[in-house]
C-alpha cells in the first residue's frame, strides 16, 4: 500500500511545459567566444521554444559587445528569423571578444541596455570565459542597476521590476574541454572535419608510404587529438594532460619503426597543438617532423588542419545536442527563482542535465592548475571518467606488449558479426580482437554471421590482422541475417571443435547512425524522405530533429487520415510565410497503408499551387560510407569494455570444462540512462516487442515533442526530469557512457 502511494505521489509530481509560461519575459540570446558548428541550432531552439511558451526573445548581436553597444545590436526575434539556420555552420548572431564587458561601466552600459528592453533572461552560448562573464553580470546586477537609478538613467520602478537577472550557458567549444558535460556543442563536427582529412590522408601516405604528423587544435585539452587518434588508430598521440615519459622520443621511433616491419605502410601521428613535454615545455609538429626524419629517414609531413575543424555544417549530432539543449535553457529560465545560482545545461550520458556554472568553471580552472603544476594524473582525472577512458582504452589499443610479457589465459575467444551491416562494426571487431590479446586470450574471427560459423569459417586472428579497421565501412568478417535457430547443432559442435570458452556478438536488430539528409531549395518545396529502421523509429524522429522536419511518422506513434491533413494543411500555412522548404521524414514500416507513395501523392494533390512535392528513398546508402567518428569511437569502447567483461567471466572460473548456466553469463552491453550497462538477456526478453524487434519503451520517444514543438505545433512535452541542479563532483561508481 505504502507502495502505490509512492508511485501516486511521484505521478503528481510530473511537470508539463504547459505548467510553465513565459508571458511577460524576456529573454535575451546571445554567442561568444570562438564559433562552434552546431550554434545556430541552439539559437534556432532557444529561439523557438522562448515564442512556444509565450516570452519575448532577443537576438544579441556579436556577443558581449553587442550587449555593450545596444542599438541596433539587441533586436527582437521571430519564429522566421531561425528558419534554414539549422544546417548551418557558425553563427548567423556573430561573436566577438570584448574588453568593454571586462569593465564595470562596459557592464554597467550593458545592463542599461537589457533594462530598457526589459530582458532579466540570459542564454549565454560560449566558452568558460563567456560564461565566467555571465556570471559575474548576474552577481552584480542589483547593484548595476541602482546605480543606474542613481545617475537617472532608469527610474526606481525599473529597478523593483527587473531587480534579479537569470543566466542559462550552453557550452559552444570545439575542443570539449569544459568540465561537467560529456560533449560540447561543435565537438562532434570538428571530430568530423578531423576524420575526414585523416581518411584522405591515409590514401596518398599508403600510396607513398609517408609518416604524417597531423595538428588538431586543443591548446589547452587533448580531446580531439585523443578521440579522432582512436577513431583512425593513430600510432602516436600528443596531449597536453599526459605528456609522454622522458625518452619519447626512442620509443616513438621504435613504435613507428615496429609498425613498418608489420608491413604498414604508412604512419599517422597526432599532435594536439597545446602538446607539452613532462617539463611544460612545448612539442610542436615541426620538431616531431625532424626527429622522424633525421632518426628514421622516412619521408614526412606536416599538416595542420587550423580553421578548418569549426567550419562547415554541423554533424546531426552536434544539431540533436544543441536543439535539446536550447529547449532546456528556456525550461530552465522558465523554473529559476531570485535565489537559483548560474547553471550550465549539459549532457550526461543520452541525458540532459543542469550543473551550477560555477563548479564547472572552476573544476575547469582545476584542469589548467594541475597542468601547470605539472601534475599530469590530476589533469586527467579531473578531465572526467570519460576523457581517462578515452586514453586508457588509447594506450591498450596501440601499443601491444611483447608475447613474452603477457599473460596467458589458455582461453579462446571468437568475434562474430549478426545482422544487418553496420558502420563502425569493423572499430568494435579491432578493440575486440586488441583488448583479448592484451588480456592473454587466443582471439578467432568468425566470418560471415552464424552460418559460416556452422560451416566452420573460423581462424584465429592476430594484432596485425586488424590494422586500419577502424575507418572501414560494413563488417569485413562479413555478415548475415540468418539466426543461428537452424544452424544450433552445428554451432555447438563448431564451439567444441575450437574450444571456444566465450563468444562475443557484434550486431542485434539494426543499427545505424547515418541520416544528414537536408533538403533546401528557390522553389516551395516539400521533401518526403523514407528511412530505414525497421519498425523502430528512432532514425526519422532523430533525423527530423537533425534536419528541422516538420513531420516524422514512425510506428511507435500510430497516426491516421486527419493527423496526415493537419500536417498538409500545416505546410500549406507556413508556405505562404518566408519560408520555402518542408521536409517530411517517413520510417519504412510505419504504416501498412500510409507508404511513402500515398503520403507523397496526398501532398502533391492538397498542396497544388502552394508547394510541389518531391520523394526519395534512402535505402541502404544509409548502412554504407565511411563510419562517423562517433560511431568508430563507440564502437572502439564498448567493444574493448565487453571483452574486459568476458575475460572478468573467465577469470571467475578457472578450470576446463566449466559451464556458465547462470542468466548474467549471456549480457547485452549497452547504455541506460547515463550509464553502461550489462543487462542479462532473460531481462531483455521482458522489456522487447519480438514481433516488431524494437524494446517495448523507446527513450528517444521523449525528445519527440521537441521536434514537433520546434515545427510549431502543439505538443505536450514532460520536465519532470529537469529542475534540479546537480553537483559536478558527484558521479557514483557506475560507469559512464559518455563518448
Amino acid at each position: 500500500m505504502a507502495g502505490e502511494e509512492a508511485s501516486d505521489s511521484k505521478v503528481s509530481l510530473r511537470t508539463f511545459l504547459e505548467h510553465l509560461s513565459g508571458a511577460g519575459k524576456a529573454i535575451g540570446v546571445l554567442t561568444s567566444g570562438g564559433d562552434a558548428q552546431g550554434m545556430n541550432a541552439a539559437v534556432r531552439a532557444v529561439v523557438r521554444m522562448g515564442i512556444y511558451v509565450g516570452a519575448k526573445v532577443y537576438f544579441i548581436y556579436e556577443g558581449y559587445q553587442g550587449m555593450v553597444d545596444g542599438g541596433s545590436n539587441i533586436v527582437e526575434a521571430d519564429w522566421e528569423s531561425v528558419s534554414s539556420i539549422l544546417q548551418v555552420g557558425g553563427t548567423i548572431i556573430g561573436s566577438a571578444r570584448c574588453k568593454a564587458f571586462r569593465t564595470r561601466e562596459g557592464r554597467l552600459k550593458a545592463a542599461c541596455n537589457l533594462v530598457q528592453r526589459g530582458i532579466t533572461n540570459l542564454c549565454v552560448i560560449g566558452g568558460d570565459g563567456s560564461l565566467t562573464g555571465a556570471n559575474i553580470f548576474r552577481k552584480e546586477w542589483s547593484g548595476l542597476l541602482e546605480e543606474l537609478a542613481q545617475h537617472g538613467e532608469i527610474d526606481k520602478e525599473q529597478v523593483q521590476k527587473h531587480a534579479y537577472l537569470n543566466v542559462v550557458g550552453m557550452v559552444g567549444s570545439i575542443d570539449n574541454d569544459f568540465c561537467g558535460t560529456d560533449m560540447t556543442i561543435g565537438t562532434d563536427s570538428a571530430l568530423h572535419r578531423i576524420i575526414e582529412v585523416v581518411d584522405a590522408i591515409m590514401t596518398t601516405a599508403q600510396s607513398h608510404q609517408r609518416t604524417f604528423v597531423l595538428e588538431v587544435m586543443g591548446r589547452h585539452c587533448g580531446y580531439l587529438a585523443l578521440v579522432s587518434a582512436l577513431a583512425c588508430g593513430a600510432d602516436w598521440v600528443f596531449l597536453p594532460e599526459s605528456p609522454p615519459e622522458e625518452g619519447w622520443q626512442e620509443n616513438m621511433c621504435i613504435k613507428l619503426s615496429e609498425n613498418r616491419a608489420r608491413k604498414k605502410r604508412l604512419n599517422i601521428i597526432i599532435v594536439a597543438e597545446g602538446a607539452i613535454d613532462t617539463q611544460n615545455k612545448p612539442i610542436t609538429s615541426e620538431q616531431i617532423k625532424e626527429l622522424v626524419v633525421t632518426q628514421l629517414g622516412y619521408d614526412t609531413r606536416v599538416t595542420i588542419l587550423g580553421h578548418v575543424q569549426r567550419g562547415g555544417t554541423p554533424s546531426a549530432f552536434d544539431r540533436i545536442l544543441a536543439s535539446r539543449m536550447g529547449v532546456e535553457a528556456v525550461v530552465a529560465l522558465l523554473q529559476a527563482t531570485p535565489e537559483t545560482p548560474a547553471c550550465v545545461v549539459s549532457l550526461s550520458g543520452n541525458q540532459a542535465v543542469r550543473l551550477p556554472l560555477v563548479e564547472c568553471v572552476q573544476m575547469t580552472q582545476d584542469v589548467q592548475k594541475a597542468m601547470d603544476e605539472r601534475r599530469f594524473k590530476d589533469a586527467v582525472r579531473l578531465r572526467g571518467r570519460s576523457f581517462e577512458t578515452n586514453l586508457n582504452t588509447y594506450k591498450r589499443l596501440a601499443i601491444k606488449l611483447p608475447d613474452d610479457q603477457i599473460v596467458k589465459s589458455n582461453c579462446n575467444v571468437a568475434v562474430i558479426n549478426v545482422g544487418a551491416p553496420a558502420a563502425g562494426m569493423n572499430a568494435a571487431v579491432r578493440s575486440a580482437v586488441r583488448v583479448g590479446i592484451a588480456d592473454g586470450h587466443k582471439m578467432l574471427a568468425i566470418y560471415d554471421g552464424f552460418e559460416g560459423f556452422a560451416k566452420g569459417q573460423v581462424k584465429e586472428i592476430g594484432w596485425g590482422d586488424v590494422g586500419g579497421w577502424t575507418g572501414q565501412g560494413g563488417s569485413i568478417l562479413g555478415t548475415k541475417r540468418t539466426l543461428p535457430g537452424k544452424f544450433l547443432q552445428d554451432i555447438a559442435q563448431q564451439m567444441r571443435t575450437h574450444s571456444i570458452n566465450a563468444l562475443l556478438i557484434i550486431g542485434g536488430f539494426e543499427t545505424c547512425d547515418r541520416i544528414k539528409q537536408s533538403a533546401s531549395g528557390t522553389k516551395r518545396r516539400v521533401f518526403i524522405i523514407e528511412t530505414m529502421g525497421g519498425y523502430c523509429g528512432y532514425l526519422a524522429n532523430m533525423g527530423a530533429l537533425a534536419a528541422g522536419a516538420d513531420a516524422a511518422y514512425i510506428f511507435e506513434e500510430p497516426f491516421d487520415i486527419r493527423d496526415l491533413q493537419s500536417n498538409v494543411e500545416h505546410l500549406t500555412e507556413k508556405m505562404k510565410t518566408t519560408i520555402q522548404r518542408g521536409l517530411v521524414l517517413r520510417n519504412e514500416s510505419c504504416s501498412e497503408n500510409y507508404t511513402t507513395d500515398f503520403i507523397y501523392q496526398l501532398y502533391s494533390e492538397e498542396g497544388k499551387g502552394v508547394f510541389d512535392c518531391r520523394k526519395n528513398v534512402l535505402g541502404h546508402m544509409q548502412q554504407g560510407g565511411a563510419p562517423s567518428p562517433f560511431d568508430r569511437n563507440f564502437g572502439t569502447k564498448i567493444s574493448a569494455r565487453a571483452m574486459q567483461w568476458i575475460s572478468m567471466k573467465l577469470k571467475e572460473s578457472p578450470g576446463k570444462g566449466k559451464r556458465f548456466v547462470t542468466d548474467d553469463s549471456i549480457c547485452v552491453l549497452g547504455i541506460s540512462k547515463r550509464n553502461l550497462f550489462f543487462q542479462p538477456v532473460t531481462e531483455l526478453k521482458k522489456e522487447t516487442d519480438f514481433e516488431h524487434r524494437i524494446p517495448k519503451e523507446q527513450w528517444w520517444l521523449k525528445l519527440r515533442p521537441l521536434m514537433k514543438i520546434l515545427a510549431k505545433y502543439e505538443a505536450s512535452y514532460e520536465v519532470s526530469d529537469s529542475g534540479q541542479l546537480e553537483h559536478v563532483h558527484h558521479r557514483g561508481h557506475e560507469e559512464p557512457a559518455a563518448i
